[in-house]
């Protein structure tokens, strides 16, 4: 087995573990008010819908994520809500094998952009530790909120108020 891909599996039982005992945190990850980088230039596989200027909500998830397995719908269904209003959704994979991520999508649809960053070059400049995470984009593109793993109904409402509030201003 290759350095890299060593280091990849050491980083994803250590994410698995930190995300199953409640430890991990968004330290060093974009805070509110914050500028998000610009996706269109993050070399991630896959179309992207036009940004510039909407309210965006960014997921990072993969297939082999259970918490995201959760999350993801929850984000297609508020997508259908927002989505008319003018709110973009994009779900970032992180499988480092596309085929998973396709089968998966198979199974389960997005009503949204799915683009892959297939070495996690985007993650790792966000300094993400764990998944799923997401954030939520303000018009300016600055971090209006971030999410960190997924409670139900709980950070469901938390989008629905952040969207709310964003698509008032």
């Amino acid at each position: 087995m290759n350095t890299s891909r060593r280091q990849f599996n050491r980083w994803i039982t250590v994410t698995l573990a930190a995300v199953w005992t409640g430890l991990i945190a968004l330290a060093g990850t974009p805070k509110a008010g914050e500028a998000f980088p610009d996706l269109a230039k993050a070399n991630l596989e896959g179309k992207l819908p036009d940004l510039a200027g909407k309210i965006v909500v960014v997921d990072f998830w993969a297939s082999w994520c259970s918490p995201c397995k959760k999350a993801l719908p929850v984000l297609a269904e508020l997508s259908k809500e927002y989505g008319p209003k003018g709110v973009v959704f994009v779900a970032v994979s992180l499988d480092e094998d596309k085929a998973d991520m396709d089968a998966f999508l198979k199974k389960n649809p997005l009503p949204f952009a799915v683009v892959r960053d297939p070495k996690g070059k985007l993650a790792e400049s966000l300094n993400i530790q764990g998944i799923p995470v997401s954030f939520v984009i303000a018009p300016d593109g600055k971090v209006a909120a971030a999410h960190n793993g997924f409670e139900g109904d709980k950070t469901r409402a938390k989008y629905v108020t952040q969207l709310d509030q964003l698509l008032k201003k």
